[in-house]
């Protein structure tokens, strides 16, 4: 699994004009199921998102003292499959390593409830739709995860 996580102050995604889930501060994390991730892997990452010290200190001296938890923050989740888009090679992104549409969703909905499992709100946007996300990133602190790195 690889996500691409966000410090944010806030954020939403809406799709056909409608907001279908919107944060304050927390994290907005854009994730791709990659085929021959398990259960391993979302448990590995929902644990990671949830303990990474990346907020500041109440002081703000700290730039990365405290976790989602810590701050009281929330996480809206985004499955986007083009994260696992293979680029190195010609022009056009080859999108092989994603996981087929039936098991990625099946595995997003367990990473939705991993994260929830551990008391941080969870919103989402909508599993293959086109979405609009909007974000004000705070920082910006940006960080790619992946399971499978070493």
């Amino acid at each position: 699994m690889i996500t691409i996580i966000q410090r944010v102050l806030e954020a939403k995604v809406v799709v056909d004009g409608q907001t279908v889930g919107a944060i304050g501060p927390g994290l907005v994390a854009l994730a791709a199921v990659v085929k021959g991730d398990a259960e391993r892997d979302l448990d590995w990452m929902a644990a990671k998102i949830v303990a990474l010290r990346i907020f500041r200190s109440q002081d703000r001296q700290k730039h990365f003292d405290r976790d989602v938890k810590e701050i009281g923050g929330s996480v809206l989740l985004v499955s986007n499959f083009t994260i696992a888009a293979a680029t190195r090679q010609g022009r056009r992104p080859s999108l092989d390593r994603a996981a087929e549409p039936a098991v990625a969703e099946t595995m997003f909905e367990k990473f939705v409830a991993a994260i929830r499992a551990q008391g941080v709100p969870v919103e989402t946007g909508k599993f293959a739709a086109d979405m609009k996300v909007t974000l004000t990133n705070d920082g910006p602190a940006t960080f790619i995860l992946n399971s499978s790195a070493p």
